[in-house]
């Protein structure tokens, strides 16, 4: 079927349904997070889409190969700043705006695969490198951006709002600003 092995197919399928779990999420939080069970199914199935195409471009290392890295590194982040305090106040745009990213990285090998395997036998193209197709990412990048963009405005919003209508700090990092803790209530300086 289209040259698919079994693991292409595997791939292919665990890719698909991890970009409609994305898209559910983007769609009804405005963001994806592992934080719910849509959240964790997409980033359990990117970790296995990028897995499974490790095994499947046997040629040496290319261009498939530097994004599947590029995108557990981004997942990485968008994890570290749900979970940790790397990023301190900014963790939170900064995981939502990486987990966006790695579903637009889901796109790219998605629309190229597509594109030069479909229509069978008379491909839209015959080259992933074609012009058309590169102005299709380009297209895909510029979406990202503005995307990108309403999620940090709309977080942004949700933190100068009023009180009782401002996000929780999420994840295991609460800011300085957050708590108000201290170490050594009984020690001055």
């Amino acid at each position: 079927m289209l040259g698919l092995t079994t693991l292409g197919t595997f791939h292919t399928a665990a890719g698909l349904v991890a970009m409609a779990a994305g898209f559910v999420a983007l769609v009804r939080d405005k963001e994806i997070s592992s934080g719910n069970r849509i959240g964790k199914l997409y980033v359990i199935l990117t970790l296995v889409t990028v897995g499974t195409a490790f095994g499947m471009f046997p040629h040496g290392f290319g261009k498939p190969h530097a994004l599947g890295i590029l995108t557990l590194v981004v997942l990485l982040v968008a994890l570290a700043a749900e979970y940790g305090c790397m990023f301190g106040r900014f963790s939170r745009p900064v995981g939502t705006v990486s987990y966006s990213a790695t579903f637009l990285f889901h796109w790219i090998p998605a629309i190229a695969e597509t594109t030069t395997r479909l229509p069978s036998g008379a491909p839209l193209f015959h080259d992933p490198e074609a012009p058309g197709l590169q102005m299709m990412f380009a297209v895909l990048i510029v979406l990202f951006l503005v995307g990108a963009r309403l999620q940090t405005r709309r977080l942004s919003a949700e933190q100068r709002g009023p009180p009782a209508l401002r996000t929780a700090p999420e994840g295991r990092c609460k800011s300085a600003q957050n708590l108000n803790v201290q170490v050594n209530p009984g020690m001055e300086e």
